[in-house]
Parts: structure tokens; sequence; C-alpha cells
């Protein structure tokens, strides 16, 4: 439990310090305020933002800090608050923790009068120091050979995305309060500076990133052997869609900054969403060993490649007595995967598949004209309630484990946050679509959650008695994460952008589709 709050945290701190970095970026290179110059409405709003990310992050590292203290806690009660801070874990968490107060502080005064250069370079180097010390925890401390390289390329890819990523943030936030009011010459120029930032930015973030990647993958085959190289690819894969996005946006800038901008501030939106995304991939790669360290449980490409062979679903549930009886505790630790808990988990996923595949196809006569088949959503009801009996058969209310018990293993609290997800699913987007709810905005619910669905597939995980077997079992989780957050950025563009509705449409019920048929050759042996 304690690891996937662990990982949602630092995703979190990600995130809040892209948030003022990408702030102080933004108002540096993109506004080009001036020290001593009385902020206007657009400076303030980005200054009070920067100290949003910063006070955020402070909050969110404090709750790292509270985490790892009670997991390390003893059964009296003891709470070893000393000892952690003394680690070198502590020591940058503390440091974070104050470089975030003391860079909300400062965009806070400058937000209310003007500041004079020593303050806004205090800002930005607090800002950059937050995001840089990140460093500090990552794979690169453990390293013994080459650690100081390793530690400037992870600042460096750090800084970078965090220019970006937050920069889109706060263009965001400009196009929604500003963008119509600017004038053209202004709004093109202001687009130039920030697509020339964001170039730059990028091509870094690259940079950075590839080199990392060879050190900590090494070879191809632990690209799709590992782990840790599914969750690069998964973060690879998202990128070259932000860049898709991005290049869209770099032709709009050239064609349109001068007329409203609707097509590319709405890409922008995607851009943002699909780069948090990333930011919570990327933390949960903390977690994972580098590939490259994983030598011994390392799966092969053959054996990930017949997790995704095609076979006839399994539509016989095995007795959930004798699957309490024979497998392992559900508190207790997993020594084995018994064959009646792969027929168990297998069965689950087919099924699910079914559900998925039945709603995508009705989904698909709706976009074809049919009238009745707006009625689709309601099938998510069904996949709920069959999600929330079959998960966790050990736990309430199939098995011995009580309600509140079972709440104590991660496994179970995020299949049961799925299952109210797709609850969420099921009301909001039926509402819609049969005119019981407004459009504006309970339309925007489903594509968020979709996303914020895909997010957390990203970050799911198992706990196991082997590194292969907890990668086997969980190497389809990333493919279905992926679909999840193209499905609901994709709906949400063809809300946001008529012009594009039909394209981005096709393409959300396209993964729909695909994430039922991956669901329907699920498999664990």
């Amino acid at each position: 439990m304690t690891g996937l709050v662990d990982v949602i945290l630092r995703g979190a701190i990600l995130a809040l310090g892209s948030l003022t970095l990408g702030g102080v970026a933004w108002l540096a290179l993109v506004a080009r305020v001036e020290p001593y110059a009385k902020p206007d409405a657009a400076a303030v709003r980005a200054l009070r933002l920067v100290a949003l990310g910063g006070a955020g992050a402070a909050v969110a590292q404090a709750a790292t800090l509270a985490v790892a203290v009670t997991a390390l806690g003893e059964p009296d009660g003891g709470w070893p608050l000393a000892p952690v801070l003394g680690t070198a874990f502590g020591t940058a968490a503390l440091t974070r923790l104050a470089l975030g107060v003391v860079a909300a502080a400062l965009a806070l005064r400058l937000a209310s009068a003007p500041g004079g250069p020593v303050a806004w370079r205090v800002l930005q180097a607090t800002a950059v120091l937050l995001v840089v010390s990140s460093a500090a925890l990552s794979h690169a401390v453990a390293r013994v050979e080459g650690r100081l390289p390793l530690l400037l390329l992870d600042a460096v890819h750090q800084v970078a995305a965090a220019v970006w990523i937050g920069g889109l943030a706060h263009l965001t936030v400009f196009a929604l309060r500003e963008g119509e009011e600017t004038p053209p010459d202004r709004r093109a120029d202001l687009l130039g500076r920030f697509s020339t930032m964001a170039i730059a930015a990028v091509t870094a973030l690259v940079l950075a990133g590839g080199a990392l990647t060879v050190a900590y993958v090494g070879e191809p085959a632990a690209l799709v052997g590992t782990a840790y190289g599914v969750m690069v690819l998964s973060k690879a894969l998202l990128l070259a869609v932000i860049l898709t996005l991005g290049w869209a946006n770099w032709r709009s800038v050239r064609r349109e900054a001068r007329r409203r901008p609707t097509r590319l501030l709405r890409f922008v939106e995607v851009e943002l969403g699909l780069g948090l995304t990333v930011f919570f991939a990327a933390a949960s790669l903390t977690s994972l060993p580098p590939a490259v360290d994983v030598t011994v449980d390392r799966a092969t490409v053959g054996e990930v490649a017949a997790r995704f062979s095609p076979t006839l679903p399994r539509l016989a549930s095995p007795s959930v007595d004798e699957l309490i009886r024979t497998a392992d505790p559900l508190m207790g630790r997993q020594v084995q995967r018994t064959a009646i808990e792969r027929a168990w988990s297998e069965y689950n996923h087919h099924w699910a598949g079914l559900f998925v595949v039945t709603m995508a196809m009705v989904a698909t006569l709706e976009r074809l004209g049919v009238r009745a088949a707006r009625h689709w959503p309601l099938g998510f009801l069904g996949l709920a309630a069959f999600m929330f009996l079959r998960s966790d058969p050990r736990a309430w209310p199939l098995g011995p484990a009580g309600f509140w018990e079972s709440f104590t293993l991660p496994d179970v609290v995020q299949h049961r946050t799925f299952v109210v997800l797709v609850v969420a699913f099921a009301v909001f987007e039926w509402s819609i679509r049969t005119g019981r709810l407004p459009a504006r905005p309970w339309s925007y619910v489903f594509p968020l959650l979709c996303a914020v669905g895909g997010g957390l597939l990203l970050t799911h995980s198992h706990a196991m008695f082997s590194l292969k077997d907890e990668f086997l079992t969980e190497v389809t989780h990333a493919p279905l994460g992926i679909l999840g957050v193209v499905m609901g950025w994709a709906r949400w563009l063809e809300l946001r952008l008529p012009e594009s509705a039909r394209a981005a449409g096709w393409i959300s019920t396209a993964c729909f589709v695909a994430a039922g048929l991956l669901l329907l050759v699920y498999r664990e042996g």
C-alpha cells in the first residue's frame, strides 16, 4: 500500500515542481516580465500558480516523509522520525520541502508588489533547485560507476521536462483567461517565444532521456523483458504522441497565431494532460530496479510475446472455495502463483474483455447513427459489479477477509478504485448521451476519468514472490493504460474541437475496441 501511495506522491511532486519551474521560465522567457515592473493580471496569475506549485510540492514531499516513517514504524507504535531524517532520502526531502516553501513565498511576494532583479534571480534559482534536487533521489545515486554523469543527465532531463510541461500548464491558463482578449500581435509573439522555449526543452529532454535509457536499460531485449524497460517504452510512446501534437501546434503557431488559435490551444490541453501522465509514469520508474540490474529474473521476448498471443477466452470459472482453500492467504506473503489463481484471473480478464468489446461495438453503432445505441455506457455498471465481486476472491464479499481489513493491501485498494471509476464512467457518460445532464461541464468527466484510470494502470502492481512472475502478470497493464489515456484525451479533443471531432471520436472508439481485445487475450501462463 505504501508503495502505491509513494509513487502517486512522487508523481505529484514532479507535476507540482514543473508548475513552479515552468512558470518561472514562462515569466522570464515568454512573458518577459521585467524587474521593478508592476505585474499585470497575467503575470500575477502566473506567479500565483508558481506559488501553488511550490507549496503543493512541499506538502507532497512532507507526505512522502510521513509515508516512509509510517512504513518503518514498529509494532509497538514507535515512529522512527530521527533515523529517517538522518538518511540521504530524509535530507533530500527536507531540502526540497524548504525549497518549495521559499519558492511559494517569493512568488506570492512578487505577485503583490514589484521586485528587483535579486528577488527574481532567487526565485529562479529556487525553482531550478526544487526540480534538480529530485536527481538526489534517483537511481543515479545508487550507481557505483558513472554516478556524476548520470546525476547530471537526470538533472537536465528533469529540468527540461519541467520547463516544457510546466510551461504548457501556464500557456493553457493564459489561453483560457487571456487568450481572446490579447491583441493578435502580442499573442503571436508569445506563442512564438513559447514555441522556441519548448523546442529547446524537448531537445534536451530527448537527448538526456536517450542517454539515461542506454545506461539503465542496456540492451534492446531488456525493453520488453523487464518492468523498467516496458515503462520506458510506455513513456516513449506517450512522448511520441505529445510530440505529434507539438508538431501540429508548431505549424499552427506559424499559420494561425494572429487569428483565433482555437485548434492550437485545444491541442495544448491534450499535450498537458499527456505530459502529466508521463510524470506519474516516470515516478513509477523510481520504484523499479533498472533493467541492467535484472539479470536473473528477466523475461524473454518469447515469453512476453506469448502473453499477447490470441487464445480462446476462458469462460468457465474455478470454484471460489477451492481457490480460498489452496491459495496463499490474502494478508500473507505470496510464495507461489498457483494454477487455480491463474485460471481465476484469466477468467476475470476475459469476461471483462467481453463487456468492453460489446460496449465498444455498440458505441461504434452509435457513431454510425444508430440512436438506440446511445445507452451503451450502462454496460459499465455490469462490468463494475463483476469487478467488485471477482477482483479479490479472498476479500469481502466472497472471501474470509473483512471489508476494512482487505484495504490494507494495495491490490485491493487499486481494484476497488477502478470499480468506482467504472461506475462513474457509466453514470456520467450515459447521462450526457441521453440528455439527463448538460454537456458543459459534465461531458468532460468521462474523458478525464479515462485518462486518470489509464494513468493508474501504469502504476498498478501486484506483490509477488518473483520479479519475473510479477512482470509477466503486469505486462498487459502498460498497453491497457496507454489505450485508456489516449482514449480519454481523444474524447476530450472530440468535445473541445468540433472541426476535429470525427477523427478524434474514431480514435477514441478504436482505443476502446483495442482495450477489449487486449483483455480477451490476457493470459498468465
